[in-house]
């Protein structure tokens, strides 16, 4: 299975997409609790889980990943569907 999640900083708040094969391991990752958090989420951690999907493609959970960095239309769409989750986040 492969997941596209959203996390939430909890230091400024800001939400970050990404997409992984292994949630739990990218989310400790994220958080520095195990191997190299990415440079972007680095300094913001820690995060907390707001949502995730699941794919059997790898290429289906790499689109959503891409529509909701790069659509404002799929992001409207999050938000209305988890709005106390978002609210007053900013997509990175």
């Amino acid at each position: 299975m492969f997941y596209v999640y959203v996390i939430k900083s909890r230091r400024d708040s800001r939400l970050y997409t990404g997409y992984t094969n292994d949630l739990r391991r990218r989310f400790l990752e994220h958080n520095g609790k195990i191997g190299r958090p990415s440079k972007s989420t680095k300094p913001r951690a820690p995060f907390d889980l707001l949502y995730y999907e699941a794919y059997v493609s790898q290429a289906d959970a790499k689109q959503r990943e891409h529509n909701l960095k790069h659509s404002a239309g799929a992001r409207t769409a999050l938000k209305r569907r988890i709005p106390n989750g978002l609210r007053s986040g900013h997509f990175v």
